[in-house]
């Protein structure tokens, strides 16, 4: 079955610390997987687990092409897209896990 919907997110490790990029089509669990350290890689490893950003999309090819798309951003760029909508930096996943 392919997924409906996909999410783009943004985590940070602290405000303007590092930085990762992902897409999902379940947000809810793949920011847990982050938070519990579930699965190795990167943000385990940098501690890159506080959602500041994220956007929904109906299809996956599109949150697919908005994320390449971002990769290829500027880290400042990255930071007025975080701060236009979240300026303090707040963890989401209390918004996004309910």
């Amino acid at each position: 079955m392919v997924p409906r919907f996909a999410a783009l997110y943004l985590l940070a490790s602290d405000k303007y610390g590092t930085l990762y990029l992902g897409v999902t089509n379940d947000i809810v669990r793949r920011v847990y997987e982050h938070k519990s350290k579930a699965v190795p890689g990167f943000t385990k490893r940098y501690a890159v687990d506080k959602p500041v950003w994220f956007e929904i999309y109906d299809d996956p090819v599109t949150a697919i092409t908005r994320e390449k798309e971002l990769k290829k951003w500027r880290r400042d760029w990255k930071i007025r897209l975080i701060e236009e909508r979240n300026p303090q930096w707040i963890d989401l996943y209390p918004q996004i896990s309910v």
